[in-house]
Formats: structure tokens, C-alpha cells, sequence
């Protein structure tokens, strides 16, 4: 039982600090990404996506080390 919580909480932990990089990423760049997904640009989504890839490559570096 020990083991779910902290699954869960490094879980949740995870997501948040996905969401606060996507947003500190959203604030450098002079580029708006959601506006450019709403329109179907694919570009966009790959770079989304890498740097959704890239966050939690780092978080669980953070996190297992």
C-alpha cells in the first residue's frame, strides 16, 4: 500500500510540473502553440510534444537519482 501513495504522489508530482514547464515554455517563446494546435498546424504538436518528452525525461531523472 506504501509503494500506490507514493506512486501516486510522484504521479500528481509529475503532471503539475509538466503542466508549470508547458507554461514557462508558453511564456518564452513569442509563438502561441495552443492557438496553432487549434488550427491543425502539425509542427506545432511535434514541438509540444518533444518538449512534453523532454520535461518528463527530466523529472524522472529528478526523481529516481
Amino acid at each position: 500500500m506504501e509503494h500506490v501513495v507514493e506512486s501516486l504522489i510522484y504521479g500528481g508530482l509529475g503532471i503539475i510540473l509538466m503542466f508549470v514547464g508547458y507554461l514557462v515554455f508558453d511564456l518564452v517563446v513569442p509563438y502561441n502553440f495552443t492557438d496553432e494546435i487549434k488550427e491543425k498546424n502539425p509542427a506545432a504538436g511535434l514541438v509540444m510534444a518533444g518538449i512534453f518528452i523532454a520535461v518528463a525525461i527530466i523529472i524522472r531523472s529528478a526523481i529516481i537519482d
